[in-house]
């Protein structure tokens, strides 16, 4: 992919129609050879992630701006410390999906809730660090790089303690997939939960 511009920003707009993405926050990267493209500061509150084009930046690997309006994201450094840590990755998504949300909020691991989820396991945390901080950067990547040798064959994922999650991809539409199949799993297992209870008391 040469220009990912116009998927980034269909994506986006299709994950906050979806809850996957909220107005909080959260932020998109693609990586094209020594380029990152990334949504622009405040895209969420702002905008509601209806982007255009425009507003999806283009970087460096140090993270100058070279291109596009608007501001650095606040999690840009995650997204750059996590294209140096692992060098396969072409896409990293951020994001506080609804579902996901109940079990970052009480830091409780997310296990995967059918054969739609299976192969990415048991979604784990990494250490916790304020947001924006590069303590946040180094302790995602590093949650993410034990992963590494997955990426050729699906997209790995962190959780954040009480913040959101963090997936890199070969591709973005493959971390789009995951996202959702991801929310999607922690739907089903709030749903269960009630099933569970009952079952117990019979």
């Amino acid at each position: 992919m040469d220009d990912p511009r116009e998927q980034m920003v269909r994506l986006c707009k299709l994950a906050y129609e979806r809850r996957l993405m909220d107005s909080a926050g959260g932020n998109v990267t693609v990586r094209v050879g020594d380029r990152v493209y990334m949504t622009r500061s405040y895209a969420g509150p702002r905008w509601q992630w209806d982007l255009a084009t425009s507003d999806i930046l283009l970087l460096d690997l140090d993270g100058n701006i070279l291109d596009g309006e608007g501001e650095f994201s606040r999690e840009g450094k995650v997204h750059l410390a996590c294209y140096r840590a692992l060098p396969e990755a072409r896409a990293v998504w951020h994001a506080h999906p609804f579902n996901v949300m109940a079990f970052v909020s009480r830091q409780a691991p997310l296990p995967s809730g059918s054969e739609q989820t299976d192969k990415f396991g048991t979604i784990g945390y990494c250490v916790h660090a304020p947001s924006g901080s590069d303590a946040l950067a180094e302790n995602v990547a590093a949650a993410l790089k034990p992963q590494e040798a997955n990426l050729p064959t699906h997209p790995i994922a962190t959780l954040i303690p009480r913040h959101g999650i963090f997936i890199a991809s070969t591709e973005l539409w493959l971390a789009y997939d995951c996202l959702e199949r991801l929310d999607r799993s922690a739907h089903m297992q709030l749903l269960g939960a009630p099933l569970d209870r009952g079952q117990a008391e019979r």
